[in-house]
């Protein structure tokens, strides 16, 4: 309307000019409808939870990982997967103490430009290693219930290792060209962007797009087909071990929790978070674009405590893990609960 009235005033000769201001009027009616989210938002967000996480997911994961060498000889092929879905949460976590001082000095980022590549790096192989992980342990779950005669003697612990270092290269590739793209504004090096700056963001939306379906897309898919495959087994079975249909179970519902509250919202989030910094960037700008920018940081918060989860995982590799688990918990429980013993009760030498 705005613009149709200031038509109105002009002379058909001055059409061009009237055109130029119009579009300048709607952009600044649009930009004045989608104020600026203050970046930080998400260092008094994230700041707590990486905290929480590299405790939780240290603690977690090293005893995890303790457990599994523990019991390496018992358990089957799927503990090399388990093992290094362990190491990626290590990787990850060791990259966390230097986010938790970024963003307790308000996003200034003093370990230089070169490092901050390599904490996204580690952040990155971290969660499509783990994503990668987790999908060879849904697909030998798989194998063992669906095609146990087929599976049981073909696969061997040479398999599972030259399996597991194709997913390292593999994550590594798709992960390499993030490195590339530049993390700073322009010299000032006191930031540390998790994707890149406005003036790469179209080239970067176009590189996350196809990282999101060879990364996550794909693997997801055959998760859902083999884990699908295993219930209907599972389901329409009764020759199988009661034992081995409920761990199976749990860790689908695992797998299925993981994926939908770590990896799913972050994925989604972080590109359509891409699509309103290059809409933005065209002039186009709207009220929602704010409501896109916090679930980013939610989904940022969302998908780095899989670290903390993926331990999850060693509970169902074997039953003495769990048994170990449940022994532990019940000494805690006894050591708090127990009396303290009254002073007069010791002897005195």
């Amino acid at each position: 309307m705005l613009c149709f009235s200031f038509y109105l005033l002009r002379r058909p000769k001055h059409s061009q000019r009237e055109g130029t201001v119009c579009t300048a009027v709607q952009k600044m009616m649009n930009e004045t409808a989608c104020p600026h989210v203050s970046s930080d938002f998400s260092g008094r967000f994230l700041l707590p939870v990486y905290i929480l996480v590299f405790i939780t997911g240290l603690v977690a994961n090293g005893w995890g990982l303790k457990s599994l060498l523990h019991n390496w000889k018992k358990l089957g092929n799927v503990n090399v997967f388990v093992f290094n879905l362990g190491l990626t949460d290590i990787l990850y976590l060791l990259t966390l103490p230097f986010l938790v001082v970024y963003y307790s000095m308000k996003n200034k980022w003093i370990f230089g430009e070169a490092f901050c590549k390599i904490t996204r790096f580690c952040f990155n192989v971290n969660l499509y290693g783990s994503i990668g992980f987790l999908t060879c342990i849904s697909v030998y779950r798989y194998l063992t219930i669906v095609h146990p005669m087929r599976a049981m003697g073909r696969i061997t612990l040479t398999h599972s290792v030259i399996i597991s270092v194709i997913v390292w290269l593999l994550v590594s590739v798709q992960s390499l060209p993030d490195m590339f793209f530049t993390k700073t504004y322009g010299n000032n090096t006191e930031k540390c962007f998790d994707t890149t700056d406005n003036d790469h963001v179209e080239d970067y939306l176009k590189y996350t797009l196809g990282w999101t379906l060879t990364g996550f897309c794909i693997p997801f898919l055959i998760t859902l087909g083999c884990y699908g495959h295993v219930i209907v087994v599972l389901c329409s079975t009764n020759s199988i071990d009661k034992v081995l249909k409920q761990r199976s179970l749990k860790l689908m519902f695992i797998l299925i929790l993981l994926f939908s509250v770590c990896y799913i919202p972050y994925h989604v989030f972080r590109n359509l978070d891409l699509w309103t910094r290059v809409l933005t960037k065209q002039g186009i700008c709207y009220k929602w674009y704010n409501g896109v920018y916090i679930a980013r940081q939610i989904s940022r918060v969302l998908v780095c405590l899989n670290s903390a989860l993926n331990p999850l995982i060693y509970l169902h590799a074997h039953e003495n893990i769990h048994a170990q688990l449940r022994q532990l918990i019940q000494q805690a429980r006894q050591a708090v609960m127990r009396p303290s013993v009254p002073p007069t009760q010791f002897s005195l030498v």
